[in-house]
């Protein structure tokens, strides 16, 4: 029987090479939009967390805040599952998280802690059995966000059943018990973690968690941002140093 830390590593590698597979796609077009509603509500319909609609998709206000990134992962150019990533800081605080969980996460805010919310995690249940790594790459998109936005505190908002999973995997603690949550009929509890006290230890597990800075801007800038070089990026400071050599 295979040791749990060989597991770790065997799963680590196959997601190493499905990672050539994977796009993540940040939603921008209503067309790619109405794409994510409509696996949204699939996928939640399925798990039995929402009632039947008749317009067959799911939205909420979240989605149109700009504190808010909703990203489609693709796999061999298919659409498999989808996240979207709220981000939670003075300036910006409204997150689903936030919303349902505030007695405990606005003292946060208001002591100046930025929260990565990574919230409407769903997954075409068609792909849950052709690529059982999919969570795993799914959920790699907020630790990608965190390490963008400098997060002080990575959250989850999971059922009660998942709580172990996420303690153990993502070292995660659950907070407090199951609450009721924008949208859906069964209840969430809320997890967390010190993203700098954790990170280290995920990425060991987990090394293709860890990402390049142009990954993490090519994601999280808006378009209308140009994507211009970092100065302050340690390979800019490299060139920079390099050319002043050569002159």
């Amino acid at each position: 029987m295979m040791a749990a830390a060989d597991q770790v590593n065997d799963l680590s590698a196959r997601n190493h090479e499905l990672l050539d597979r994977v796009d993540y796609r940040l939603v921008e077009t209503e067309a790619e939009k109405e794409a994510i509603y409509s696996l949204r509500y699939r996928a939640y319909l399925h798990e039995g967390a929402i009632e039947p609609k008749a317009e067959r998709r799911l939205k909420d206000r979240f989605d149109d805040l700009p504190n808010s990134w909703t990203f489609g992962i693709y796999m061999d150019g298919e659409l498999a599952s989808s996240l979207r990533i709220s981000v939670g800081s003075p300036d910006n605080p409204e997150t689903p998280a936030v919303d349902a969980f505030g007695d405990i996460l606005r003292p946060q805010i208001e002591a100046g802690k930025t929260i990565v919310d990574p919230n409407r995690f769903v997954a075409d249940p068609a792909n849950r059995t052709r690529f059982p790594e999919l969570p795993y790459l799914t959920v790699r998109l907020g630790y990608v966000a965190c390490a963008y936005f400098n997060a002080d505190i990575g959250t989850a908002t999971v059922r009660a059943e998942h709580r172990a999973f996420y303690r153990r995997v993502f070292l995660q603690t659950p907070l407090c018990e199951p609450r009721p949550y924008p949208t859906l009929v069964k209840p969430l509890c809320l997890m967390a973690a010190d993203f700098n006290v954790v990170r280290e230890k995920i990425f060991e597990r987990y090394p293709y968690f860890r990402s390049t800075q142009f990954e993490r801007r090519a994601l999280f800038e808006r378009k209308s941002e140009p994507l211009a070089p970092d100065l302050h990026a340690p390979e800019f400071q490299l060139l920079q140093a390099t050319l002043g050599q050569q002159a």
